[in-house]
């Protein structure tokens, strides 16, 4: 996974080497965007609604039927609970948490601290996510700061889909395309389904981690941000593997992966509580 900072920083002191944020500034996309000829201009993708974390990067997020009045959500990855990483197997839910994250507008200007309220759910089997529960609605947020959340897209994301990552902690975006699916995607302990494959051009690095991946066309998440093969290791940390239906195991360096979010919707009911027993709801129960 695309380690947190500190994490990052910890390895490079240890062994030497380490993801760029721990030693340079982040890099740009500039001159290696990738977009279909029917998707808008990239710069209508912003920062407005991203947030930062101490060590990763999150986006305040709804769903389709959200009500203005719910309890606002964020999204950022499992591995970066501020708890730890969740065990293959574990699944988090109502965990208190008084986590803080810095709002960002449209420019990537940090224009306030929200606070969450608890884990709403958080694990690292079969996918990568942390969704926390914040102390403000989605009304109040818009009122006191004219922000609106981002929509989690309801639906699969196609293969060839435009797309931008977008890293609250970085303020930094990244540009490509989904190059494809990954059956299942291995990293060290942990092995996650369907993950989404970036073409070349989205070289994320630490710290974007729980980025959200956003639809060029639509302006919705199709994904979170999580990982990334950085020295051509097979299935180790940081350097994760795409393993096919029949058991073959390829790995392509320098290529980076994020975690379907399509799958997170139908788990939300009324008042945007977590209901994991709902129609449709394929998430891992505790």
């Amino acid at each position: 996974m695309r380690k947190p900072l500190v994490a990052a920083l910890f390895a490079l002191v240890i062994a030497g080497a380490g993801v760029a944020p721990a030693v340079a500034a982040p890099v740009t996309t500039d001159g290696a965007t990738t977009k279909s000829t029917a998707a808008p201009a990239i710069q209508a993708v912003n920062f407005a609604g991203t947030v930062s974390l101490s060590n990763c990067s999150g986006s305040v997020i709804r769903f389709p039927n959200s009500e203005d009045d719910d309890p606002a959500l964020v999204l950022s990855n499992g591995h970066c609970l501020e708890t730890g990483f969740p065990a293959p197997g574990e699944v988090i839910v109502d965990q208190a948490s008084s986590r803080s994250f810095g709002l960002l507008n449209s420019a990537g200007t940090r224009v306030a601290t929200l606070r969450a309220s608890k884990v709403a759910y958080s694990t690292m089997t079969d996918t990568d996510i942390t969704i926390y529960q914040l102390t403000r609605t989605y009304a109040q947020i818009k009122s006191s700061y004219g922000i609106n959340a981002l929509t989690l897209q309801d639906t699969h994301p196609v293969a060839g889909t435009a797309i931008t990552v977008v890293s609250g902690y970085w303020k930094r975006t990244y540009a490509c395309n989904i190059d494809g699916f990954v059956y299942r995607l291995k990293e060290g302990d942990w092995t996650w389904k369907d993950s989404v494959r970036y073409t070349s051009a989205c070289q994320t690095i630490g710290g974007t981690s729980g980025s959200p991946v956003i639809d060029n066309a639509t302006g919705k998440v199709v994904a979170v941000n999580n990982t990334g093969n950085e020295n051509g290791e097979r299935c180790t940390e940081n350097n994760p593997c795409e393993v096919d239906a029949n058991g073959n195991v390829t790995v392509r360096e320098g290529i980076n992966y994020a975690e379907e979010t399509y799958q997170i919707v139908p788990c939300f009911g009324l008042d945007n509580k977590l209901d994991l027993s709902r129609t449709g709801c394929t998430l891992p129960k505790p």
